[in-house]
């Protein structure tokens, strides 16, 4: 138990505009028994990846959201990319903000689908296999409006009892609820054995609790913390998925490399590191402040942003005596946001900074799926070029 180390670290107070900047890009995306001799509320370290659990030791992926999968002209160029390049993997949207995207063979699922879905999930799957690209499932977990409608009695409430919203007027469902986790790891065990080897959840947080907003109110937390339930959820996700042979990963805020503490929305590296198989730093230079880092234009220094996040954040991993090689794989920025605008040189760049921090996979997160200027930054194959 590390409860004597992380109990009493105040919350790190961000700013929360920078919590909101993060999520525009980045996110793309109930009280359980404590064993005997445990306080109530915390979560034991779990052990790592399960020797059944298979997979590419090594990842470097492309994201596809919810349109490019269903496009089969889209589909042919992304994989002609892979074929060509280094690119061993896609991060496909099976459950995003808007809802499912597939034909759950559940019934309970299926309500939650979205308006768009992707109608051969198989034949996609065979593709990928065919051209031995290794297919992810990416799950939006508690930003989830749609579930949100269909299961009111699951969501975050004021304090008159009533639905919270945030500021876009969106319902979130609750963390702590029991029901909620079932389903999403319902779903992620659904589409494992559909065929994809991984699930990577999303949105693994609490939304920003606004000043201007009500207060949230968290039924079933039975005073657990914030980062003790996404621990646990995660926990529990990672128990059942390698079970089934398929890893469990999740993205979170790039700042949760550096900042000691948990953030404002629950994030804590110690606490969600040792409960998935890979942790995914949402680390793009364009979404560090000024001065972040120690650094006075972090977005017109990607390596040096990237290689202080991911060295950090091994660090932390070796003093938790997490020492699984790809333990932890970056999303790297393949997006302009403000200046300079980013191609080719700042992909390599960011690349290199995963590499010198001791590791070999990387995310490449493009919103609209689009890659063509930083085609000429990839490697023809993929060839180990960690150090360390």
């Amino acid at each position: 138990m590390r409860r004597s180390l992380f109990a009493f670290v105040s919350l790190a107070v961000l700013p929360l505009a920078l919590l909101a900047a993060c999520s525009a890009a980045a996110e793309h995306a109930d009280q359980q028994a404590a064993p005997s001799g445990q306080a109530a509320g915390t979560v034991p370290v779990e052990s790592h990846a399960s020797d059944t659990v298979t997979g590419p030791k090594v990842v470097r992926a492309l994201y596809v959201n919810r349109w490019a999968s269903q496009s089969k002209r889209r589909m042919a160029k992304l994989i002609a990319a892979a074929d060509s390049t280094e690119i061993n993997a896609f991060v496909i949207d099976m459950k995003d903000e808007f809802g499912l995207n597939y034909k759950s063979a559940n019934p309970e699922f299926a309500k939650n689908a979205g308006h768009a879905t992707v109608a051969k999930v198989s034949a996609l799957l065979d593709t990928l296999k065919a051209h031995k690209i290794f297919a992810i499932a990416r799950i939006v977990v508690f930003k989830d409006s749609v579930t949100a409608r269909v299961h009111p009695e699951w969501t975050i409430r004021k304090t008159d009892g009533s639905v919270w919203r945030d500021k876009k007027g969106l319902a979130w469902v609750n963390p702590y609820h029991r029901e909620l986790w079932d389903y999403n790891i319902g779903v992620a065990e659904e589409l494992a054995k559909m065929g994809f080897g991984e699930i990577q959840f999303d949105y693994i947080r609490f939304p920003e609790p606004y000043p201007s907003l009500p207060k949230q109110v968290f039924p079933d937390a039975n005073e657990m913390s914030k980062p003790d339930a996404l621990a646990a959820y995660l926990k529990e996700a990672k128990t059942r998925l390698n079970k089934i042979g398929v890893r469990s990963t999740a993205d979170i805020f790039g700042l949760v490399t550096t900042v000691g503490g948990p953030l404002e929305v629950g994030q804590y590296w110690e606490k969600i590191s040792p409960n998935v198989d890979v942790v995914l730093p949402m680390v793009y230079p364009s979404h560090y402040p000024h001065g972040e880092l120690g650094i006075a234009n972090p977005n017109a220094e990607p390596y040096k942003v990237i290689h202080t996040s991911i060295s950090r954040a091994r660090e932390r991993d070796q003093k938790l005596g997490i020492t699984e090689p790809e333990h932890i794989r970056p999303w790297l920025q393949a997006f302009t946001l403000g200046k300079p605008e980013y191609g080719a040189e700042q992909l390599k760049a960011e690349k290199q900074a995963v590499y010198d921090s001791g590791y070999d996979g990387w995310v490449m997160w493009n919103p609209g799926s689009i890659y063509d200027v930083y085609m000429p930054g990839l490697e023809k194959t993929l060839v180990s070029r960690k150090k360390g």
